[in-house]
């Protein structure tokens, strides 16, 4: 297959696997300093966090685009499925690093919810969950239905 015959949305998913593997790379030297900085030999909370994550979106995105590659839907479909789903694994490493910049908080449901210095509304913590787990569910099973028609029809 010719490359340059990949469909937007999976090429999207493999250069983001591709960046959240090296994010996840990132982060492994930020824990590695924090380790070997701290007398407890543990970096923050959230930078192990931001660590691991990173490493589990990369591949996860990689299923992405297998899924967008064989799925039988419109690319526009599938662009919009890989988009949600590229948004909320980067808006979750996002918000890790963040915390364990900030060393605001070991638990980001712990209420007041803390960013920083600010204090965070109770809805707007819950929303923002509600729509990360109805987004990605729903768009992975959009791309999930439409690889499985695909498959059954090779």
């Amino acid at each position: 297959m010719d490359i340059g015959s990949l469909e937007q949305s999976v090429s999207l998913a493999i250069i983001f696997s591709g960046i959240f593997l090296w994010v996840g790379m990132l982060t492994g030297i930020w824990k590695y300093y924090q380790i070997s900085h701290s007398e407890q030999a543990r970096a923050h909370y959230y930078v192990d966090i931001a660590h691991r994550s990173s490493l589990l979106y990369a591949p996860a995105s990689l299923i992405i685009a297998v899924l967008a590659f064989f799925s039988v839907w419109a690319e526009e479909l599938n662009l919009i499925f890989v988009l949600i789903n590229l948004f909320f694994f980067s808006f979750s490493i996002l918000s890790y690093v963040l915390h364990g910049w900030l060393k605001d908080t070991t638990n980001q449901f712990k209420q007041p919810h803390q960013m920083g210095r600010w204090h965070l509304p109770k809805w707007m913590l819950s929303s923002a969950m509600i729509f990360l787990v109805i987004g990605e569910l729903g768009a992975t099973a959009g791309l999930l239905l439409g690889a499985i028609i695909g498959l059954n029809r090779l």
